[in-house]
């Protein structure tokens, strides 16, 4: 045989993972391409930004999931800290889309990806599978979260996310009251469109210094919202403490991965505009009826 081997899928995993409800939003910004740049050659150093007009694309991406097991189901919520990019050695092959196209999914390589930069993540279990099967830089953290929902129909269309910090110890994850980031988005009475940008090719770095790239396929389009000058002030991005000097509980380095994510944001985004906004509601599957009286 020839060509290069599969990465390996440890016990106990199996692979695809298959979710069963998603809901998602995420949240793209136009930056300074200098920064960016530095933390890839540091973090991922196969990888080049997507040039967007000479801007790079920083996204937030937050997620809210269930899955079914043979035993039961599990719940994970996570935030994932990406840049928009593509393979070195494949630049050659990259079509030539503004970032517009890029998020309605034209880009029919997948060669733009995400280059996770930081993912933070409620579930153990989703920390080490995502670590050992795509080779993230996944670490603890918990959120607290304001979702549309047709159980509550007065927030549709708004989203607020708070990230904090926590640590994983011998009884699970631990939580800190600690914030660390949070968005919050109003798109109510926004132009949205349908958009098909799935799959998501998702880039990691192994410990060997590998490149991985594993997508990931929703179902049915997203709404993707355009933003612009008259309505980025719509989506906000509040930073908690930039980074601390000493090491944390959460990990090594200044403060740990969690505040390391802080300080990164802080460098790549700071005060830029959002640039766009997308979404994904898991249709509901079943509804449980009012109840009425019988005489």
């Amino acid at each position: 045989m020839t060509g290069l081997p599969l990465p390996p899928v440890p016990e106990p995993y199996y692979l695809p993972f298959h979710y069963g409800a998603l809901h998602n939003i995420g949240v793209d910004y136009l930056v300074d391409p200098g920064p960016v740049q530095e933390l890839l050659a540091e973090r991922h150093p196969a990888l080049a930004a997507a040039d967007f007009g000479g801007r790079a694309c920083v996204s937030l991406n937050y997620q809210l999931y269930f899955a079914q097991y043979p035993t039961g189901g599990g719940i994970t919520e996570e935030v994932e800290i990406n840049v928009i990019a593509h393979p070195r050695s494949a630049a050659d092959r990259l079509p030539a889309v503004d970032y517009g196209q890029y998020a309605r999914g034209h880009d029919q390589t997948r060669l733009l990806g995400i280059a996770r930069l930081h993912v933070l993540c409620d579930n153990p279990l989703a920390i080490d599978a995502g670590t050992r099967l795509y080779a993230e830089p996944k670490h603890p953290g918990w959120f607290t979260a304001v979702l549309p929902s047709l159980n509550a129909a007065a927030v549709q269309d708004r989203w607020s996310v708070a990230c904090h910090r926590a640590t994983l110890g011998p009884d699970g994850l631990r939580r800190h009251e600690e914030e660390l980031f949070a968005v919050e988005a109003d798109l109510a009475g926004l132009d949205s469109e349908p958009v098909v940008n799935t799959p998501v090719t998702g880039y990691g770095t192994d410990e060997k210094g590998r490149l991985l790239a594993g997508p990931l396929t929703v179902h049915q389009p997203y709404r993707f919202h355009p933003l612009d000058a008259r309505t980025a002030d719509r989506v906000r991005l509040t930073l908690g403490e930039r980074g601390a000097e000493s090491p944390g509980a959460d990990g090594p380095g200044p403060g740990g991965p969690a505040r390391e994510a802080v300080a990164d944001l802080a460098r790549l985004v700071g005060d830029a505009p959002a640039a766009g906004a997308w979404t994904y509601q898991s249709a509901p599957v079943a509804a449980h009826h009012r109840p009425y009286y019988i005489p």
